[in-house]
């Protein structure tokens, strides 16, 4: 395995694992249901190839994705980067708004320490921008668990250029994870120039565009009926047509090196940047050594420009998400 450093010096896997995926049921469904049995074989022997990075959240199940992996590196923790994050209101299991409140900022940490069976929270994401509450008020409540020795880093995810640059200006931001890949490019305009202003890593989540870009699926009609992605736009019957191109374009790639459209897609990213790890989600061992192996790849430049040309920013036919998705992302 690679290694790569996201800000103040947080060296972690060039590839990172998305746990969101491994728990039976849950909240967001890709696919069939996982086997937690698999899902912690999955996070072992990613261990075992030197993955290092493990991301997860309070809203994953909810709460119950945090279980898993915890349980699943009892006795394995030393040397691993675990990620977790908070921002949102409960009531029982039924999320009721975002809530980015200091006090919200511990109770959630709290928690999620005990659920992960851990001491430190290695990074501590801001899932979601509270536009009610000013990211510097936030992000003080995120470093007063730092001081307390609950946190390492901190970090937000799909926050805009802007409330990056503040937050950076208030405290050490090691990492912003947003949706990036392929076809999901909009960061490149001035969120990833926010980031490289401040020395913040980048986390590149869905790399995969939900399986998608690996070639997974090619109808609608190959979903099941409780997966998400039948809400996401860029799945509908009239955009997945017209975004098969940008697999067939990937294909061509990975044909000539003799690799996968996934380990392509992932290598594609490498590519962005020396501080960009991107985390792909998974359930299965085989599907996770797939996405590993990709940090060994390397793409031509005439390789990037056909993908370039294939997949232009702004390119990708339908939103990233729906209405109210759309809503809470770079705030």
């Amino acid at each position: 395995m690679k290694y790569r450093k996201l800000g103040h010096g947080l060296e972690v896997s060039a590839i990172g694992i998305g746990c969101m995926p491994m728990i039976k049921g849950g909240n967001i469904l890709y696919g069939e249901a996982a086997d937690p049995d698999e899902s912690t074989r999955t996070i072992h022997r990613a261990i075992d190839l030197g993955v290092t990075f493990f991301d997860t959240a309070q809203i994953y199940g909810p709460f119950s994705n945090e279980e898993l992996l915890g349980q699943a590196i009892r006795g394995k923790r030393d040397g691993l980067v675990i990620a977790t994050k908070f921002g949102f209101r409960f009531e029982g299991k039924q999320i009721t708004g975002v809530d980015g409140s200091p006090a919200n900022a511990r109770a959630a940490c709290e928690g999620s320490l005990q659920r992960l069976g851990i001491d430190t929270i290695d990074l501590f994401y801001q899932h979601r921008v509270d536009p009610s509450v000013p990211i510097e008020e936030t992000v003080g409540g995120m470093m007063e668990l730092v001081k307390e020795g609950k946190v390492r880093h901190i970090a937000l995810s799909e926050a805009g250029a802007e409330t990056i640059r503040r937050a950076a200006r208030a405290a050490p931001i090691t990492a912003l994870q947003s949706e990036y890949s392929i076809w999901e490019r909009d960061v490149e305009d001035d969120i990833l120039g926010a980031c490289r202003e401040h020395g913040i890593g980048f986390v590149p989540y869905s790399p995969l565009g939900r399986g998608f870009l690996a070639g997974a699926v090619r109808s609608r009609d190959e979903l099941p009926e409780s997966d998400w992605r039948r809400n996401d736009p860029r799945y509908s019957d009239e955009n997945l047509p017209a975004n098969l191109a940008i697999v067939d374009a990937i294909g061509a790639v990975a044909d000539r090196h003799g690799v996968s459209k996934a380990q392509v897609a992932l290598a594609w990213l490498l590519a962005q940047g020396d501080e960009i790890v991107p985390i792909p989600g998974t359930k299965r061992r085989a599907t996770m050594e797939d996405s590993v192996a990709a940090a060994d790849v390397t793409l031509t430049v005439d390789d990037l420009a056909a993908i370039d040309a294939a997949a232009p920013k702004g390119g990708t036919s339908g939103l990233r998400y729906g209405e109210t998705g759309m809503r809470m992302v770079r705030l």
